[in-house]
C-alpha cells in the first residue's frame, strides 16, 4: 500500500510539473506575440532587441500610393527581418499634406515621401520641386538633374540648415497635363479653368487665365464631379487613370507644364539617428528600388494610356502658341533666380543643362 500510495504521488507532482511547463511556455509565447516592442526569443545568452517602428506618409492618395511608395517599404519591411517595421499612410491620413514638413520636424512621423513644394517645406530651393514649368521633358531628367549636375550636394546643403529633417533622396515621377472636363485646344482656352495644382506650377499658370485651386486629395474626384473643379494639372494620364480622375474628366491636353515631377524622401533627424547604419543603408536601397520602380512604370503608362485608355480624348495646343508659355518659363526662371544665391545656382544649372540636351539632338531633344 504504501508503495501504490508512492507511485500515485509521484505522477501527481509530475503532473502539476508538466502543467506548470504548459502555462508557463503559453505565457512566453503570448508575450512574444503580443508585444510591440519585441522582436522574438534571444538566442541563450543574448539580449532581446527592440523593433524599431516608424510611421511614413506620402503625397499620394491610396490608389497611387502602392505603385509610388509602399511597394517598396513593404520589401524594406520583408527585408528587415523583424528589426524594423515601417508604416504607410497615404496623402492626409495622419496630418494635411501643407502641414507635413512640420509633423515631420516636430516627430509626430519618421518619414515623408513628397514634393518640398506641396508639404510647405522652409528651404529656398522648395520652389524647384514638384513642378518646376519647363525644366525636364522625361522623367530621366530629374535623376540626372540631382546625380550627374549637383543638385544633390545643393538640396543637402539647404536641409543641413533646417533642424530636425535629413533630406535623403530626389527622384522623378509622371509628367504635368491638364485633365479637364472641357477641350483644350489653344492657350485661350485655359481662361477660368478651375484646376486642381501644385503651388509653384499654379501660380505660373495663373498668367494665363487658369484659377489653381486646393483640396485635400481624395475631395479631388468629387469637386470635378459637382462642377466646383474643371479638371486637374496634378500629374500625368497614369494617375488619372490609376485614382480614378480618368472616369470624371474627359479630355487631355498632351503639352506638358513639366515632363517629370520632382518629389524627396525625408527623416526627423532624431529617428534616423537612432536606427542601426545596416538598416540605414537598407532604407536608401528601398528608396532607389523605388525610384527605378517609378521610371519604367510611368514611362510605360504615360504611352500606354494615352493609345489604349480609351477614356480621354487627346488635345494638343499648337507649338506656335505653346512657345509663349515656355518663354514665359524662361522668364518665371529668372524671377525666382533673383530671389537667393542657391536659386541662381539651381536656375544656371537647368539652363547648362537644357544647353546640353538641346546641342546632344536626338532623343535627348528634338
Amino acid at each position: 500500500m504504501k508503495a501504490g500510495a508512492s507511485t500515485v504521488g509521484i505522477k501527481r507532482k509530475r503532473n502539476k510539473f508538466l502543467v506548470m511547463v504548459a502555462i508557463v511556455g503559453g505565457a512566453a509565447l503570448m508575450t512574444g506575440a503580443c508585444g510591440a516592442k519585441e522582436a522574438g526569443p534571444a538566442a541563450e545568452g543574448q539580449a532581446k532587441k527592440e523593433v524599431i517602428r516608424w510611421r511614413l506618409q506620402s503625397y499620394a492618395g491610396p490608389a497611387l500610393n502602392d505603385f509610388v511608395v509602399k511597394n517598396a517599404i513593404d520589401e524594406f519591411n520583408i527585408a528587415a527581418n523583424g528589426e524594423m517595421i515601417i508604416d504607410v499612410y497615404t496623402a492626409d491620413q495622419l496630418v494635411p499634406q501643407g502641414e507635413l514638413f512640420r509633423a515631420l520636424q516636430e516627430g509626430t512621423i519618421d518619414a515623408v515621401v513628397s514634393d518640398d513644394d506641396s508639404m510647405a517645406s522652409p528651404v529656398d530651393v522648395s520652389v524647384f520641386a514638384a513642378y518646376f514649368p519647363l525644366a525636364a521633358r522625361y522623367g530621366l531628367d530629374v535623376n540626372v538633374l540631382w546625380n550627374w549636375y549637383g543638385l544633390n550636394e545643393i538640396w543637402k546643403e539647404a536641409y543641413d540648415e533646417i533642424k530636425g529633417v535629413t533630406w535623403l533622396s530626389q527622384g522623378s515621377w509622371d509628367p504635368c497635363n491638364f485633365a479637364t472636363t472641357k477641350p483644350i485646344n489653344h492657350l485661350s482656352d485655359l481662361k477660368g479653368l478651375r484646376m486642381y495644382m501644385f503651388p509653384t506650377g499654379g501660380q505660373f499658370m495663373q498668367q494665363f487665365g487658369v484659377v489653381p485651386t486646393v483640396l485635400p486629395y481624395q475631395d479631388v474626384e468629387m469637386a470635378i464631379q459637382t462642377g466646383m473643379l474643371d479638371g486637374v494639372a496634378w500629374s500625368g494620364i497614369t494617375e488619372d487613370y490609376t485614382v480614378g480622375w480618368a472616369d470624371v474628366t474627359k479630355y487631355y491636353l498632351t503639352n506638358p507644364v513639366s515632363g517629370a515631377w520632382s518629389g524627396g524622401w525625408f527623416v526627423n533627424t532624431d529617428a534616423w539617428a537612432k536606427v542601426p547604419p545596416h538598416l540605414q543603408q537598407l532604407f536608401k536601397l528601398a528608396i532607389d528600388k523605388s525610384h527605378y520602380f517609378r521610371l519604367h512604370w510611368y514611362w510605360y503608362g504615360e504611352a500606354n494610356y494615352r493609345v489604349n485608355g480609351g477614356k480621354l480624348t487627346l488635345t494638343t495646343i499648337p507649338d506656335s502658341e505653346w512657345k509663349i508659355v515656355e518663354e514665359a518659363a524662361y522668364k518665371y526662371w529668372d524671377e525666382i533666380a533673383k530671389k537667393s544665391p542657391r536659386n541662381a545656382k539651381v536656375v544656371a544649372i537647368l539652363k547648362k543643362y537644357i544647353d546640353t540636351m538641346e546641342k546632344a539632338g536626338a532623343p535627348y531633344r528634338y
